[in-house]
């Protein structure tokens, strides 16, 4: 089995504008996750796919400058964009969704999500509708054929940007597996759209990154302002 593991980002966010380039703990923020992604036991392969929109050049740039594999394609049709990298740099049996909103993403959850979807033989596996990691740590696994059945089929725009309600909003057509842990702790919030959400990430690498650059989860949890509770909404 063949799992290839795609990267998508963009500079252009709507609430944090170039975020992905952002400086985290003296290298752009991007680059810490493709480190943490690496670690990863049960992937063969990562691309990074971005838009072909002039403000992602420097995604690219910044790719080729690391020895990191791209893929450009379009801004909106994520899912387009996804099936693309599959193509360029496939083949692959799964594929592994990831975002670059999420640099303290934790290997050993990638690596579990993709044994269990492999064990299973599921068309997609994630921990993140049935949530009980924080929001940071999200990893989705779809067989490539239901991605491509997606891609040939999903119209309506919400599908195409976000790349998996096609599937998962189709358990009677799709296996679908819920990955969840036992302590509940979807109400923390690890992900990054604001300045708050940045300074909480390079806070916590100025906590733990130099006496442990493979720093985990559990890691997280034990620092004294690790478990950041996301905003509640009114």
């Amino acid at each position: 089995m063949t799992v290839l593991a795609i990267l998508q980002a963009r500079m252009s966010s709507r609430r944090l504008p170039g975020k992905v380039l952002a400086p985290v703990f003296d290298m752009p923020m991007i680059q810490r996750q493709i480190e943490r992604i690496r670690h990863s036991k049960e992937l063969d392969k990562l691309v990074v796919a971005t838009s072909t929109e002039r403000d992602d050049d420097a995604i690219a740039a910044l790719c080729e400058a690391i020895g990191q594999p791209c893929f450009r394609g379009p801004l909106d049709d994520v899912l387009g964009r996804f099936v693309g990298a599959l193509d360029s740099h496939g083949p692959a049996d799964h594929v592994v969704r990831l975002t670059a909103d999420c640099p303290l993403i934790d290997w050993t959850i990638i690596d579990r999500c993709v044994r269990e979807h492999i064990a299973a033989g599921s068309d997609y596996t994630s921990n993140a509708i049935v949530r009980t990691f924080p929001d940071g740590l999200d990893v989705e696994v779809i067989r490539s054929e239901a991605l491509r059945e997606a891609n040939a089929e999903a119209r309506d725009p919400e599908s195409r940007e976000h790349v998996t309600p096609f599937i998962h909003s189709k358990p009677d057509r799709f296996q679908i597996i819920h990955v969840t842990q036992p302590d509940d702790l979807a109400a923390l919030r690890w992900t990054v759209d604001t300045p708050d959400d940045l300074n909480f990430v390079r806070a916590v690498y100025a906590s733990l990154y130099e006496r442990n650059p493979r720093f985990a989860s559990d890691d997280i949890l034990d620092l004294p302002f690790g478990r950041r509770l996301a905003p509640t909404s009114n």
